[in-house]
């Protein structure tokens, strides 16, 4: 009989409640899909640990946020892809009390 084994990642924490239970950087609410959004802009790993005001990122935290994403890839670009529609569908949403008078 074979055991699974599952992956943790240290750094990385989902919890219900904070940042709609996405993957953050523990203690942050930094979503792994923000790092790779940064990667995706070309910023190196080294240039990301002062990129948020929040607090200094260490580079072990960036590493590992990195690596769920390759582990993760397809949850993570699902989020990526959910957070791109939900900003779409933001921006197109009018005021009901901002249209024409009549």
């Amino acid at each position: 009989m074979s055991t699974a084994t599952v992956a943790t990642y240290a750094h990385i924490s989902k919890t219900l409640g904070v940042c709609g239970g996405k993957a953050c950087i523990a203690g942050t609410r930094i979503r792994v899909m923000d790092i790779v959004t940064l990667l995706d802009r070309g910023l190196p790993p080294e240039r990301m640990l002062k990129h948020y005001s929040s607090r200094p990122l260490t580079l072990a935290e960036v590493h590992s946020a990195l690596a769920y994403y390759y582990d993760h890839r397809d949850e993570i670009e699902a989020d990526l892809r959910s957070d791109e529609n939900a900003k779409a569908e933001h921006e197109t949403m009018r005021d009901p009390g901002s249209g024409p008078a009549r």
